[in-house]
């Protein structure tokens, strides 16, 4: 006689192991035991129930389908990601999918014949914070609908966060706060979450400050956390690296480049790849590089003195202003990451940043600043020799340049204070309204 098949289930549990599990619709951020973040944990023998190969070919069936809720690329792999919430209660804006951009033009400018950019910008709000905020939102619906009470949902944000917050909070018809550092993110990222209905608190201070303060308001009047300190926003962030190993047809790429600010972004990505190892979808990992700006970078200076002597930092002003983060929340998760991925971490200046990110731009793509960062940190392992030529390489790029036209207009006309001298700037040439002395400069620049 066949066995029943197992219900795939999921719960809460330590990062440091400590006694006792908690179910995904209980409020809770931090071990009540320790304080230390939680992960969400997979009943692994239930998922072993299915081959490797069945799970390649259920994954590949729904990828990019119609059919509700499986076209989104999260929604697609739920039986890894949330596998209890009910598809009534899904709220989806089709994310995931987003497509592995072969950046062919700019890898020959470094010598690699085998570069990718993964383009998660390409997203409805335009950045890869909506992989985390389709399965926060999600559970969140569901948790209301059966009863629990959540008056609104609320983050600190440095832009992407809010976006994706209040877009999602919108769509699910839930109450959205986002608390942001007054005059520290650009005007196209703070509309975001204005044009969406969102409640706007704008804070003296900077994302730490912001932080510092969601967290009293969840532990202190019942709003619910949506940053990457509740583990299932990195749930959903986790399947990009499940993703970019799908679109290589199941083959893992050599090195992943991911910039880090609170960090929770490379420990969803190292989550989602050790689900595949497990399950036996791939036999390696790849390894992993964290990019951080000069101006906020206490992971790479405690990469650099040995991760038992990480401190926080007050950051900076910097033009990625995404990851001007001091004090990250997922600092253990990351460091435990980097590890197991035989992990460096790569930092890069103000003008670093900005010229990685117009060089690329040069060769066809539209880059964002913290883009930028992850592009500086991939020239500078490549010119030291730590990436090989021939290396399979993936760069994550976390949001569309298009939220950031200051950054690149300020590049363009040299006006950018931390940047003196911008390589790679390109300026109208200005003419009178006359054929000939069109036609001249025409011809100059042909060389005719």
């Amino acid at each position: 006689m066949v066995p029943p098949m197992l219900p795939y289930q999921a719960h809460f549990r330590c990062i440091a192991r400590c006694e006792g599990e908690f179910p995904l619709d209980e409020i809770i951020y931090r071990c009540p035991r320790c304080g230390n973040l939680l992960e969400v944990v997979h009943d692994m023998t239930a998922l072993k129930q299915k081959s490797a190969a069945e799970w390649k070919t259920l994954f590949e069936s729904r990828f990019m389908s119609t059919k509700w809720p499986h076209g989104s690329g999260i929604w697609g792999k739920r039986e890894w990601v949330q596998p209890h919430i009910r598809d009534e209660n899904v709220v989806s804006m089709f994310e995931g999918g987003t497509n592995l951009f072969w950046a062919q033009r700019y890898g020959k400018d470094l010598g690699l014949s085998d570069l990718w950019i993964k383009m998660c910008g390409n997203s409805h709000t335009g950045s890869f914070k909506d992989l985390g905020m389709t399965v926060l939102l999600s559970s969140v619906k569901q948790m209301i609908a059966d009863g629990k009470k959540v008056a609104a949902v609320a983050c600190a944000s440095t832009g992407d966060t809010s976006a994706a917050l209040a877009a999602y909070a919108a769509a699910a018809g839930i109450r959205a706060m986002v608390i942001l550092p007054r005059g520290k993110i650009s005007t196209a990222q703070l509309v975001q979450p204005l044009a969406n209905g969102a409640t706007v608190l704008a804070v003296e201070g900077n994302f730490d400050d912001c932080m510092a303060v969601v967290q009293r308001l969840a532990n202190e009047e019942g709003v619910y956390l949506a940053n990457s300190m509740n583990s299932l926003r990195v749930e959903g962030q986790k399947t990009v690296g499940i993703e970019i190993i799908q679109q290589f047809e199941w083959e893992v790429p050599d090195w992943i480049i991911i910039p880090g600010g609170n960090l929770g972004n490379v420990s969803a990505l190292g989550a989602g790849i050790n689900m595949m190892l497990e399950l036996g979808l791939i036999t390696k990992r790849p390894r992993i590089c964290v990019a951080q700006a000069e101006s906020a970078n206490p992971l790479y200076t405690a990469y650099k003195m040995g991760y038992d002597k990480f401190k926080p930092m007050v950051p900076q002003t910097t033009l990625a202003s995404a990851i001007q983060i001091g004090n990250p929340v997922s600092i253990a998760k990351a460091v435990r990451t980097l590890q197991e991925y035989d992990g460096v971490v790569e930092q890069a200046s103000e003008t670093e940043l900005a010229d990685a990110a117009a060089h690329a731009d040069a060769t066809g793509m539209f880059n964002c600043p913290h883009t930028g960062v992850a592009l500086a940190a991939l020239e500078k392992l490549v010119k030291h020799g730590i990436i090989k030529k021939s290396d399979r390489t993936v760069v994550i790029s976390t949001a569309s340049g298009l939220k950031f036209t200051d950054f690149k207009v300020g590049y363009h006309e040299s006006k950018l204070a931390a940047v003196p001298v911008c390589k790679y700037a390109n300026t109208p040439i200005q003419l009178p309204n006359e054929y000939n002395a069109v036609r001249d400069q025409v011809r100059r620049l042909l060389g005719t």
